[in-house]
């Protein structure tokens, strides 16, 4: 119920045909809700932006081999999100094995020319700590999001690397689920739509921003461990207030602070 005027449309490339609204896992519906659950009489849970329009393109989750999709079907969703309009894309999940793919780089290169933000879960195989690459989240343009825990560190599950360029909270996350009610999961998966809603409502307060200034406005703006970045949380752990009280125009890169002294 609180979300069904929220996704106004949408696709599916496996399972069948529809218009992305059948969640059969669960996933996409908590994925949705974290961004833009409206408000419903009985319930304290709401979503970060609860004005923002969700386009749903579900390209894996399902039952057989059908269900599973792959990059080929997610590089669809996306140039399907773009040709829709979609200003912020919003990917909770990674390729298989962590592997690249040109079919799917050039989506979202494309996507990234054509102005939209695309945030990106980091994945949650980060258990050993180790530094690697997930795709899509490691493209050029993509704000990857790991997962913080209580303590605005790393979620044990969360995966590391210089890639990463942001935390937002992704333990014991409270979202929507279908049918009706709420439960908690945990997850990169959630942590990046927590992202997404940021985003979406600096876009709804300044609309001329392009996508990379709305990426530095939240990575600067993060709760930071130290002058830069590193390979757990990036930037630091998303401070929404922060993001939206800061009414200066950002710059196309996030730069590091205190500035070195000359």
């Amino acid at each position: 119920p609180q979300l069904a005027r929220a996704v106004v449309g949408g696709k599916t490339y496996v399972g069948g045909s529809g218009d992305g609204a059948q969640d059969i896992e669960g996933h996409g519906t908590r994925v949705a809700g974290i961004i833009a659950a409206r408000p419903l009489k009985g319930t304290g849970f709401v979503g970060i932006a609860p004005d923002a329009e969700v386009l749903s393109y579900r390209y894996t989750g399902g039952e057989g081999e059908k269900g599973q999709g792959n990059s080929g079907t997610m590089s669809k969703a996306i140039r399907d999100a773009v040709a829709a309009g979609a200003e912020i894309i919003n990917i909770s999940s990674d390729t298989a094995n962590k592997q690249d793919n040109e079919g799917l780089r050039l989506a979202v290169a494309d996507a990234v020319s054509k102005g939209a933000l695309i945030i990106a879960a980091a994945g949650n195989d980060g258990v050993d700590g180790k530094s690697a690459k997930t795709y899509p989240a490691s493209y050029d343009g993509v704000l990857a999001v790991a997962a913080s825990d209580r303590n605005d560190e790393r979620a044990f599950f969360s995966q590391s690397g210089d890639f990463v360029d942001v935390a937002a909270p992704g333990v014991g996350m409270v979202s929507t689920v279908p049918d009706s009610g709420q439960c908690t999961a945990d997850g990169t998966s959630f942590a990046a739509p927590y992202v997404a809603g940021v985003a979406a409502l600096l876009k709804q307060k300044h609309p001329e921003w392009k996508a990379a200034q709305i990426a530095t406005r939240i990575e600067e703006t993060a709760q930071r461990p130290g002058r830069g970045p590193n390979r757990f949380i990036g930037w630091g752990v998303v401070d929404p207030v922060a993001a939206l009280s800061d009414d200066s125009t950002p710059g196309m890169t996030p730069t590091p602070y205190p500035p070195v002294a000359a």
